[in-house]
């Protein structure tokens, strides 16, 4: 069973999630199949149906977040230091064609959202990424082509 590297706030919010899909979202989901149930044949009964594969839907994540939860290593970013890029680094990234300036964290696999600048330590521009500091220049191949971006900034927080 592999380690999967985590910050404490992405564990957090596992921990959240979890609780919520147990607590609430799985009874309210036993009331739905309980009320359809209540309509009578269940061969034709589309809200019956739906209500089922939500049950199925929020059992499978369920058991995929316990598994996370069981893997994960915390990793504590507060008390890392450094001025290489490695997990847990904020990143400041300036886009050599555009100019544009770029922030991202360097985070694991299940807290990723590259929309709310955190990165999956498995992507393309985190990998090209690790190891480098302030003032070196990473080429990236993405989907949308190659990119090139000029580190300005690395920081723990």
């Amino acid at each position: 069973m592999d380690k999967v590297p985590i910050t404490g706030g992405g564990f957090a919010a596992l921990e959240e999630e979890l609780k919520r899909r147990q607590q609430v979202d799985r009874p309210n989901i036993i009331e739905a199949i309980a009320e359809a149930r209540s309509h009578g044949d269940l061969s034709e009964n589309a809200e019956y149906h739906a209500a089922k594969e939500n049950q199925s839907l929020n059992e499978g994540r369920i058991m995929e977040l316990e598994s996370m939860i069981a893997r994960a290593e915390i990793i504590d970013v507060a008390k890392l230091t450094g001025d290489k890029v490695k997990f847990g680094a904020t990143v400041k990234l300036v886009d050599e064609d555009t100019e544009e300036e770029k922030s991202y964290q360097i985070v694991g696999e299940p807290e990723a959202d590259v929309r709310s600048g955190r990165l999956s330590i498995g992507s393309p521009i985190a990998r090209a990424l690790i190891g480098k500091g302030v003032g070196d220049t990473v080429e990236v191949t993405t989907p949308g082509g190659g990119k090139s971006y000029e580190i300005v900034a690395v920081a723990f927080r």
